[in-house]
């Protein structure tokens, strides 16, 4: 079995690939970076933009499983580049499309939504919930959506989809939240003395998976036979972003003291946003096998060991 992953330079791209890997599939991908450092993987850098060349990776490698993971993924950045990440989310998924539509009919394909799209609601949200996102990010996502239904019913393409909470994880970038907090601690405690780590918003509750059992959830999603249910794919337990920082800082052996930064200060319209996974439980038998505070260690001290190099 060949696995055709777009978006593999990327942070979840990389998991995925190795997930895959482990289950016996070879894997190609592309990505725009020049190179890619993950072994054992037939990469070509291209854009998803450029349709001819989506067309023809898809015709020449000859997917059985074909992910789409190339996205603008941040709500803050849709927002400083909101035409960008339409082309990039919508017309790079339909490019995909057309291209399996052509040349995979048979590929499994899986394409990746966001608990964005939901209509924002203060505590645990499930498939059937309404759609209505707030944001151009979630916005793209919906008409993604939207175009996956249209070619599934065109073209009778198997194609899955998912709605992912977040998720985190070694490797993710220092602008999220979480590596933030754990890098700025990581970095105190190597200069052996107090200091301080600037936050924005404390307030919210969110629902965080390891990047490792969201990477799972994507292979068992795509080796299940049903490709019309949309699953939830989260931890289903929401943690404040307080004490998910307070159990950061006690990883330390310093003071660390916490200055609000009116920089990052966002106000927080929903407090709670937690996902319901019991569809994916109990339809694929997926759990979760990480704690976020376990992903939390391990990122705080991958930030100890990589800042002191």
């Amino acid at each position: 079995m060949k696995a055709l992953i777009f978006g593999i330079g990327g942070f979840v791209g990389r998991y995925l690939s190795e997930e895959l890997k482990s289950a016996g599939y070879e894997v190609a991908g592309t990505d725009v970076t020049p190179e890619c450092d993950l072994p054992d993987v037939e990469y070509c850098k291209g854009d998803l933009l450029d349709s001819k060349f989506v067309e023809d990776l898809v015709e020449r490698t000859n997917p059985d499983v074909i992910a789409n993971l190339a996205a603008i993924s941040s709500v803050g950045s849709s927002w400083k580049i909101p035409q960008t990440t339409i082309e990039v989310n919508v017309v790079g998924a339909l490019n995909i499309l057309e291209a399996a539509g052509r040349h995979a009919r048979n590929a499994q394909i899986l394409f990746i939504g966001s608990s964005e799209e939901y209509l924002a609601k203060n505590g645990i949200i499930n498939e059937n919930d309404p759609l209505a996102a707030n944001n151009p990010y979630g916005i793209s996502k919906m008409a993604q959506e939207q175009f996956v239904e249209c070619y599934r019913s065109r073209f009778g393409l198997k194609i899955h989809y998912v709605r992912p909470f977040n998720h985190t994880g070694i490797g993710q970038k220092d602008s999220f939240v979480l590596p933030s907090f754990c890098k700025q601690a990581a970095s105190i405690e190597l200069a052996g003395e107090p200091g301080e780590i600037h936050v924005g918003n404390l307030s919210a509750k969110r629902d965080f998976s390891d990047v490792r059992d969201v990477a799972r959830a994507y292979r068992m999603i795509l080796e299940s036979n049903d490709d019309r249910t949309i699953y939830n794919v989260g931890s289903g337990k929401a943690y404040g972003l307080d004490e998910m920082l307070e159990y950061i800082v006690s990883l330390c052996t310093v003071d660390v003291k916490i200055v609000v930064d009116q920089d990052r200060y966002r106000p927080i319209d929903t407090p709670i946003v937690q996902c319901d996974n019991s569809l994916i439980r109990e339809k694929l038998g997926w759990e979760p096998r990480y704690s976020i505070f376990d992903t939390l260690k391990e990122m705080y001290e991958y930030y100890l060991k990589n800042e002191q190099a």
